[in-house]
C-alpha cells in the first residue's frame, strides 16, 4: 500500500526529516518536467529542480492543506523559474550594457568624450553610471545605499545607458 503525501508530511514534521526523500521521489519527474516547459536548458532545469525541493522541504511546516503537496511544489517551481528567468534576463542586460560602455571607452579613450556624454546625463542617471561601471558596485549594493528596489535601479540603468547611447550618437562617437 503507498503512504499518502500527507503521512510523509507528517513524518518530516515530527523530525524524520528523510522520509522527504520519498516525496522528491515520487514528483522528481513531474518537477522537471513541469519546468522544461519554462527553462530551456538542462542545467537550469536540473539546478530549479533542486531549489525547488529545498524550498519545499524548509517550509513543509507552512503547508496548509498537505494533500495538496504536488500542486504546492509545483506553485513552488514556478516561482523559482520565474526569478531564474528575471536573472538571467538582468545578467545578459548588464552584460550588454557593459560591452557597449567598454566598446565606448576604447573608441574614445584620446577625446574624452565618454566622460564628456556621462556628464551630460541628468544627475540621477549620471550616479547610477559612476557607481555601476566606474565603482563597480552592483544593482543590489546601488539599491541598498540608495534605498530603492532593485527592479528600479535595473530601470533606471536601462534608461541611463539609453540616454548615454543617444548622447553618444548626438557627438558622432558611437
Amino acid at each position: 500500500m503507498e503512504i499518502a503525501d500527507k503521512e510523509y508530511i507528517q513524518r518530516c514534521r515530527n523530525g524524520q526529516t528523510e522520509d522527504f526523500r520519498f516525496l522528491v521521489n515520487r514528483y522528481q519527474k513531474s518537477v522537471f518536467s513541469f519546468l522544461s516547459t519554462k527553462l530551456c536548458n538542462m542545467s537550469d532545469i536540473e539546478e530549479a529542480a533542486q531549489e525547488s525541493f529545498v524550498r519545499a522541504f524548509m517550509a513543509i511546516r507552512k503547508i496548509k492543506k498537505p494533500e495538496s503537496f504536488h500542486s504546492w511544489l509545483l506553485g513552488i517551481a514556478r516561482r523559482v523559474a520565474l526569478e531564474q528567468h528575471h536573472t538571467q534576463k538582468r545578467r545578459r542586460l548588464e552584460c550588454a550594457i557593459e560591452e557597449d560602455i567598454e566598446a565606448a571607452q576604447s573608441g574614445n579613450t584620446e577625446t574624452g568624450s565618454l566622460d564628456e556624454a556621462i556628464a551630460a546625463l541628468p544627475e540621477s542617471y549620471r550616479r547610477l553610471i559612476l557607481m555601476r561601471y566606474y565603482e563597480g558596485q552592483s544593482c543590489r549594493e546601488i539599491g541598498l545605499k540608495l534605498e530603492i528596489p532593485i527592479g528600479t535601479v535595473t530601470k533606471m540603468l536601462s534608461r541611463a545607458y539609453a540616454l548615454l547611447r543617444g548622447e553618444l550618437r548626438a557627438r558622432g562617437d558611437f
